[in-house]
């Protein structure tokens, strides 16, 4: 019995022709666009996405499949190599995913029409290093925290204008107890303040940062760590200096003195709270001029409960983190976290013997 000759049915494959390829890098760009909004992005990552590719695809002058790593090191290495870190590292990302989504969808129809094998451009050698997620914000201590915010406190008994000092110290001093974002603390409204909800009180977090671009996410923050006091404080003695009606729909609990078009208090600025915690802190706290951001008071609370006994788990729901690896990247034990931890356990060990020969 002999052997027959067995042919490659894929040796006789046709070229496809430019208009069909063109036709086909049509539809793989609206299907990854689609496919993205299926997975829940908001329209501002999806669009974003689709510029990085289109810039990619009008400099590289060919279909985004015909990529090989040279290219991508000239085009991180060269064409941008003045951009900021994070400009490189989002267009290498989005490329990334790209080259992800044409391998699980179109690998076969791809190879089909080009005899291409799919295969990312980028690797270990040019993926860029570094990004937002490598900075590392270690906190002031307990002590200098609470300095700086009893100077605050001392500064407005003869500040000029007390109803924006004590806005700016209340706002400041919500993110350093439940560990708030800077843009969450400014959109939230009178009414988000739902004092009878849980022991202490509870915001209504409508501005929560979503994973991956996905949108806003909401959450319920409890009062915790004394920070009821502190805004009732603020909404029964200060808020309402600022001339707005607390029964008007949208009124901010953080307002600006200016007016919007309708009448009521526009929202205060981010930038404007950076810069009354700048100021606090070069006159309470020079060693920390510079480097204390309100995200930092934000690694601060996180580190600061986590290390005086709140479960993991909790603070990462109270920070409004996806996923846990996020949450210990805030947590920052100073040197003497396990020294105490160990002499803590000591005493709770003493205690037990003791029971025993009771």
């Amino acid at each position: 019995m002999a052997l027959a000759a067995v042919r490659d049915l894929r040796e006789s494959r046709v070229p496809a022709t430019a208009e069909e390829l063109a036709d086909f890098e049509t539809d793989v760009f609206a299907g990854f666009v689609l496919a993205r909004a299926s997975s829940g992005l908001s329209d501002l990552t999806i669009q974003r996405d689709g510029s990085n590719l289109e810039q990619i695809r009008r400099w590289f002058g060919r279909p985004l499949w015909e990529l090989e790593p040279a290219d991508v090191d000239r085009y991180l290495g060269a064409v941008h190599r003045g951009a900021a870190p994070s400009t490189r590292s989002g267009k290498a990302q989005t490329l990334s995913i790209f080259f992800e989504y044409l391998e699980l969808r179109h690998k076969v129809e791809l190879y089909n029409l080009t005899g291409r094998a799919i295969e990312s451009p980028l690797d270990e050698m040019n993926r860029p290093r570094g990004g937002h997620q490598g900075r590392i914000r270690i906190p002031p201590t307990a002590e200098e925290v609470e300095r700086l915010f009893a100077g605050w406190r001392e500064d407005l008994v003869s500040c000029r204008k007390f109803a924006t000092s004590a806005r700016n110290y209340t706002a400041l001093r919500l993110i350093t107890d439940v560990g708030l974002r800077i843009n969450e603390t400014r959109h939230l409204d009178i009414h988000d303040v739902k004092w009878k909800l849980g022991r202490f009180g509870k915001l209504h977090v409508r501005k929560g940062k979503g994973a991956h671009g996905s949108g806003p996410k909401e959450r319920v923050v409890p009062l915790i760590n004394d920070a009821d006091t502190s805004l009732r404080w603020y909404v029964e003695d200060v808020w309402g200096a600022f001339g707005d009606d607390h029964t008007r729909h949208g009124a901010p609990l953080f307002p600006s003195e200016r007016k919007n078009a309708a009448g009521g208090n526009r929202r205060i600025s981010d930038d404007r709270l950076r810069a009354s915690l700048e100021e606090v802190v070069e006159r309470h706290l020079p060693a920390w001029a510079g480097r204390l951001s309100p995200h930092v008071l934000r690694h601060f609370c996180a580190s600061q409960l986590y290390t005086t006994g709140m479960d993991l788990m909790a603070v990462q729901e109270l920070l409004g983190h996806q996923w846990v690896v996020t949450t210990m990247r805030y947590i920052h034990p100073h040197r003497t976290h396990v020294e105490d931890a160990w002499v803590a356990a000591d005493k709770r060990a003493q205690r037990r013997l003791e029971g025993l020969f009771r």
